[in-house]
């Protein structure tokens, strides 16, 4: 038994909690939605890609495929619940944090850390093209083990 499913298991659930979250988000709250959401913010902020998500519902039995897993994600990171922390072209992670800071990819591990907003400063950025705004900027600092 997982730390989470013992938590889950203890503790009352946060069902009607998350689920007028996901209404004030403009998010219906299907069954799907709100078992994800309660895997995603049962703790601590953390960054989760799509498989470790899936891999944490198959072990709750939720019965969700990959496909709503990442379509979930996406609709939570456009309604302002989650930050999406690409890392490659092909690799994004989903950060329930969603105030300002920075992430370390640690490639051999695949894991993403924070990295807090005051540790970089960023300088000299280049205007906007007219007629948009700068909304954020996002620094990840990819490292390896050294050998």
């Amino acid at each position: 038994m997982t730390d989470r499913s013992l938590v889950s298991r203890t503790l009352p659930s946060r069902k009607p909690c998350l689920t007028a979250v996901l209404r004030m988000a403009g998010l219906r709250p299907t069954r799907q939605r709100v078992a994800l959401a309660e895997l995603l913010f049962a703790g601590e902020h953390r960054h989760v890609s799509a498989e470790q998500l899936h891999v944490e519902a198959v072990g709750a039995r939720v019965n969700v495929s990959l496909a709503t897993i990442y379509n979930s994600l996406h609709q939570f990171r456009e309604a302002g619940l989650l930050r999406e922390v690409a890392v490659d072209a092909s690799r994004s992670y989903f950060d329930t944090d969603t105030s300002d800071h920075h992430h370390f990819y640690l490639e051999d591990e695949q894991r993403v850390i924070d990295i807090p907003s005051s540790a970089i400063v960023i300088q000299n950025l280049p205007e906007p093209p007219k007629g948009t705004s700068i909304t954020h900027v996002d620094v990840v600092v990819r490292v390896k083990k050294s050998r």
